[in-house]
């Protein structure tokens, strides 16, 4: 079991922003990542729709024989990972804001957050901005940008003006942090950081999900006994954005799912 592949899925190609933390921290594991983008956003869909894709990638994800699941996906993990963790005997990494980091290391005490509207509408993220009460966060639903990825348009005019309206309130509220609450966000760092001033710290989760998932791996004892490792991507809409943002040399494939 130990050589059986790390499972990820994602509402897309934005999870690959997670896989790539975890190819970076652990080059010799197997992995296999599930791009649902004929599904995506998440984001705009009910609790109900959200759980039952979460499933359905699951399964999926199971029947090829993954050891552990990561839900590179912070709407699928806000409004499913519990749901996930009862149903299915395998070990789940979510992804969730980061919001404790940038609450703790805050200077203005005020600091901003970009996600979709499920994740920011979830009783799991409510319970998190609850917690911390006493820092002011400006919550800003990403809306249509994860279509803009989806659609390979990452540098376009559309995304700058997208961008330029969810940001400048936030900047005008004085933040000094940035959460990125969605996996696909990662992506647009270069054009945020072209309209944030300097002193604006952008964070995402990418590197605590990685650490997070070799953290499970190492207290299970399952680890890759091979030094070879075979990384595999499968997407049920366009497989040239997803081989795009990926790289040519990884082997991307379309499937119905």
């Amino acid at each position: 079991m130990n050589n059986n592949p790390i499972g990820l899925f994602d509402s897309g190609i934005g999870g690959t922003s997670i896989w790539k933390e975890i190819h970076q921290l652990m080059p010799t594991e197997n992995t296999i990542y599930l791009a649902d983008s004929r599904n995506a956003p998440y984001g705009q869909k009910s609790k109900d729709e959200i759980i039952a894709l979460s499933m359905k990638n699951t399964e999926l994800l199971l029947e090829m024989n993954a050891k552990i699941i990561v839900v590179a996906c912070n709407t699928a993990t806000t409004n499913a990972v519990k749901e996930l963790r009862v149903k299915y005997n395998v070990p789940f990494i979510g992804i969730e804001p980061a919001i404790k980091p940038a609450a703790h290391n805050s200077k203005t005490q005020t600091i901003g957050i970009l996600a979709t509207k499920g994740t920011l509408s979830s009783e799991l993220f409510n319970k998190a901005v609850e917690f911390y009460r006493d820092t002011h966060i400006v919550e800003q639903v990403g809306h249509g940008l994860v279509e803009l990825i989806e659609n390979g348009a990452i540098d376009s005019p559309e995304m700058d003006q997208l961008l330029r309206s969810y940001l400048t309130p936030m900047i005008t509220a004085n933040i000094d942090y940035l959460v990125l609450g969605c996996s696909h966000y990662p992506y647009l760092i270069p054009q945020i950081k072209k309209i944030l001033p300097p002193n604006i710290k952008i964070i995402d989760s990418g590197e605590a999900v990685a650490r997070q998932t070799q953290n499970v791996l190492k207290a299970n004892d399952a680890f890759n006994s091979s030094e070879k490792s075979t990384q595999v991507f499968y997407t049920n809409a366009n497989p040239k954005v997803l081989s795009d943002i990926v790289g040519k040399h990884y082997s991307v494939s379309e499937k119905d799912f």
